[in-house]
């Protein structure tokens, strides 16, 4: 593979589990404004949106590495990495246009379903700074779009407040990017998250969980709040106590929610554009099924009846 190839490799949507592109966040040390941290995020999503969501390859954005098609009554998909592309969708909002990351889009309808993401490596003490950016995404699109399926996705890196390896690391022997400062501890020696990141839990809870087309448009129809083990045996695996378990930022939650939205405002709120809007529920004997790529993703797919 040339360098051009790899390069064009690493911006195009590939096939990727969460853990995988989590243990991508958790272990990344260039700079961030690229993006490359959390990239591989938004193709998982993508991924997921076909695979367990039943939504068409071709509606979204990045494009996923998957081709659909109908044989007799049954939707087959097949797995084509040479279909798959990158980048955003921008999209029109009330105030500006936006780039977002994932995006479902409806011929004839527009937008139906996006999930913005975003991530932390630290500095954490900003977090509050990011609730208006927070805000104000969500009401730019709803404003032109009120039923548009908005999901947040935020992941944090758990720096441990270490007493040994902060020293060293404070101490500038390690490389520029992997130096921890005391603004740059998630995860606290007790074991609990720093306040910031408490707060932060707690504000974000008041933004999500809309229901409705006529509902708050400042609030998300779904977030997910995640944060990623950065040392320890298995680094890029997600703290399984925080957020707490009864709280609606939970992952476990996440997808479900985005898609019982969808059918609500799209499919059952909608019937006669049912042709368009229903997700399709994939025959398990796709070829997409049998590729070792695919099946070692993790993710359950929608499947038909036998």
């Amino acid at each position: 593979m040339t360098r051009d190839d790899m390069e064009t490799a690493d911006r195009v949507c590939r096939p990727i589990g969460l853990s995988e592109a989590l243990d991508h966040f958790a272990k990344y040390s260039g700079r961030t404004q690229s993006q490359q941290h959390i990239k591989p995020l938004h193709w998982h999503i993508a991924c997921r949106l076909v695979l367990e969501g039943g939504f068409q390859p071709q509606e979204i954005t990045p494009r996923p590495p998957f081709v659909a098609m109908t044989r007799g009554r049954s939707r087959i998909l097949i797995y084509d990495p040479k279909v798959a592309t990158g980048g955003e969708t921008t999209v029109l909002g009330g105030l500006k246009t936006k780039n977002v990351d994932v995006v479902v889009t409806k011929e004839g309808i527009g937008p139906v379903l996006a999930v913005s993401c975003k991530g932390m490596t630290g500095a954490f003490r900003n977090l509050t700074n990011r609730m208006e950016e927070t805000i104000g995404e969500c009401t730019n699109l709803h404003i032109t779009y009120p039923a548009l399926v908005f999901g947040y996705f935020f992941v944090i890196r758990a720096n441990r407040a270490v007493a040994a390896a902060s020293d060293v690391l404070i101490s500038g022997e390690a490389s520029p990017e992997r130096q921890l400062s005391a603004n740059d501890i998630a995860i606290q020696e007790g074991g609990e998250p720093v306040e910031s990141i408490i707060r932060f839990h707690s504000a974000l809870r008041e933004l999500t969980g809309r229901r409705g087309i006529r509902s708050d448009g400042s609030r998300y129809e779904a977030i997910a709040l995640a944060m990623v083990e950065t040392s320890g045996a298995i680094p890029g695996i997600m703290l399984p106590m925080f957020p707490p378990p009864d709280s609606p930022l939970r992952i476990e939650q996440f997808f479900k929610i985005l898609y019982l939205r969808y059918e609500e405002r799209f499919v059952y709120g909608a019937p006669d554009l049912s042709a368009v809007t229903a997700r399709a529920e994939w025959s398990p004997a796709s070829e997409a099924f049998s590729s070792k790529v695919v099946a070692e993703l993790g993710i359950e797919p929608r499947l038909a009846s036998e």
